[in-house]
């Protein structure tokens, strides 16, 4: 085991970068990948992301699952890159995986489209009008689609990623998974889960983790104990 194993990203999902900056030093150097997503950009996010990775040399995943007309997300992309992230979500539109990497062309940052969100079942997805059909056969063709669009990854849950990882396009790509939770974890608002070893095995590269490490009374044994069972996995 290697405490420094990126393939565990910690989501910061508190209220502001001086929270998150106070996990993250009670993490110390059992994590070194983090996930800042839209709940706290503005409670100083970038301000966070720049500051996790200039003075403590981690890796930052801002999640914004950005969505607009094509010029929009291509403007938007070409800003945040400049703070040099490492991993950057759009909804999974071809279009807009277009546009975004059209954005961050020339930097070090990765776009991942979002395929279904794992919060999210069929009846979700009927409530919203989305054409009928396996969840997971909406979300393998989703990525398919964001693959031929140019994306460097995506976002899907364990459940769909062995199915992703199968598709000839998802070679060299990369997979992110959320909804994963540690046996015993409630499942709290994710409705397709599985474990961390199990969304390892299943194809991910990455597994992002938030409220069973953050609310632990202990975060940094609970990031080890998942580094743990993620260590006798070989990587992708």
């Amino acid at each position: 085991m290697t405490q420094t194993d990126a393939r565990l990203i910690v989501a910061l999902d508190v209220p502001d970068a001086h929270s998150g900056l106070e996990l993250s030093q009670r993490l110390g150097d059992a994590v070194s990948f983090y996930k800042i997503g839209l709940g706290m950009l503005t409670g100083g996010g970038l301000a966070l992301a720049r500051e996790l990775k200039d003075e403590h040399g981690k890796r930052v995943f801002l999640d914004m699952k950005l969505f607009d007309i094509g010029a929009t997300v291509e403007a938007a992309v070409r800003g945040l890159c400049r703070f040099d992230l490492d991993l950057l979500t759009v909804h999974g539109d071809p279009h807009v995986v277009r546009a975004a990497k059209e954005g961050a062309a020339g930097s070090v940052t990765k776009i991942l489209a979002v395929t279904i969100l794992t919060s999210l079942d069929r009846a979700d997805l009927d409530a919203a009008l989305i054409r009928p059909g396996e969840v997971r056969d909406i979300v393998v063709e989703r990525a398919a689609r964001a693959f031929a669009a140019g994306a460097d990854g995506v976002i899907a849950s364990p459940e769909e990623a062995a199915l992703i990882r199968a598709l000839p396009e998802a070679e060299g790509r990369l997979i992110v998974t959320p909804g994963v939770r540690p046996s015993g974890s409630a499942a709290n608002d994710q409705k397709r889960i599985a474990t961390p070893a199990e969304a390892i095995r299943a194809g991910a590269d990455h597994i992002v983790v938030g409220r069973p490490v953050w609310k632990a009374p202990d975060p940094a044994a609970a990031a080890r104990a998942i580094l743990e069972e993620l260590s006798g996995i070989p990587r992708h």
